[in-house]
């Protein structure tokens, strides 16, 4: 990993969220009174502090798990996936491609046109589709014919200006936002699923396999380019405008960061060489632990009714409305310049 310091600053000093507003509202009407609502809040907002040497401690404590994670497989907190994306956008991409993002309640698919060099993006057209409840919890089969069917509608209302020369195939580039192990770019087996799903046949499945399988039925012709994560993505899009952009940090349903990487400081990395000399790195940071960081009454209850119980407990401590969350990656090999690349919120 070289030299890298992370510094993560979760203030929550001013959020209770969803959990704890209930549990003020229960507590001030039995009470009574506005004075021991404001007690309550106070209470809150003192074990949520966050002093800097108590930051300093849960850095330290990233810094080591991301170590480990990048020298053993199962061996830290931190997955530090491997994305096999180890070239990014230049600006000088040139053509029409199709996009699918799955990553919360919600997926959009997405057709752009690139205009190349000095050109950049031309044209852009989108739908977001909401996935019903059911679906989240059902079956593997029903969830992508589901996801492939909506698909095969938006390309069917494709305009002239995206359509492709005879011959030529579509190509798609998909977004996972579930931690997945990767065997190479466009491969990659499901480790588990967070965020409200749970379709326990999945795991262990190649998620590219199902998406390309749901396709085919709907009849349409298209291959999948790219499996990459969220956070790996918005690391992409960053740096297709910004040259400069090395991190992307994720904040909505769930959370996360990836970052490009040093080939040689990756132990675990057995493939073929990075022709780049780098890697980007999908930290899957969101189940990262320390007891160093706070976790109030309220993130236990949280954990403790969700679907996936003792998982992502970073995520259910972060991603309460308004706690904000800075990652400062610092002294890096020729002292890059960082950009925080905060992606789009998702709706719950």
């Amino acid at each position: 990993m070289g030299r890298v310091t992370v510094v993560v600053v979760c203030c929550a000093a001013l959020a209770a969220g969803v959990a704890a507003a209930v549990v003020v509202c229960r507590r001030v009407k039995r009470g009574g009174k506005c004075g021991k609502a404001n007690g309550i809040m106070k209470e809150f907002e003192e074990k949520c502090r966050t002093p800097a040497a108590k930051l300093k401690l849960v850095a330290d404590a990233m810094t080591v798990e991301m170590h480990a994670g990048l020298a053993s497989e199962g061996g830290s907190k931190l997955k530090m996936i491997i994305s096999y994306v180890d070239n990014l956008p230049t600006g000088d991409e040139k053509g029409t491609y199709y996009a699918l993002d799955l990553g919360g309640t919600n997926f959009r698919v997405l057709r752009v046109h690139l205009g190349g060099k000095g050109v950049g993006l031309i044209n852009q057209e989108f739908a977001e589709v909401s996935i019903p409840p059911h679906l989240m919890t059902g079956t593997s089969d029903a969830l992508f014919d589901y996801i492939a069917a909506e698909l095969a509608k938006f390309v069917s209302q494709e305009s002239e200006e995206f359509k492709l020369s005879p011959g030529r195939q579509r190509e798609l580039g998909f977004t996972f936002s579930f931690p997945v192990m990767q065997t190479s770019i466009n491969t990659g087996t499901l480790v588990r699923w967070t965020k409200g799903f749970s379709i326990d046949e999945m795991v262990g499945r190649d998620v590219v396999e199902e998406l390309s399988r749901a396709m085919a039925k709907q009849g349409l012709d298209m291959s999948v380019s790219a499996l990459v994560n969220d956070t790996v993505g918005t690391l992409a899009g960053g740096r297709y405008t910004n040259k400069d952009v090395v991190a992307a940090v994720i904040l909505g349903t769930g959370s996360n960061a990836a970052y490009v990487e040093r080939a040689q400081a990756i132990p675990k990395w057995h493939g073929v060489p990075s022709k780049s000399g780098e890697m980007v790195i999908n930290m899957e940071w969101g189940n990262f632990r320390s007891s160093h960081l706070p976790l109030s009454e309220y993130d236990n209850a949280m954990d403790a009714e969700s679907l996936n119980p003792g998982e992502q407990v970073t995520t259910v401590n972060i991603c309460m409305p308004q706690i904000f969350v800075f990652v400062c990656l610092e002294n890096m090999v020729h002292h890059f310049r960082f950009f925080v690349v905060c992606h789009r919120f998702l709706r719950k």
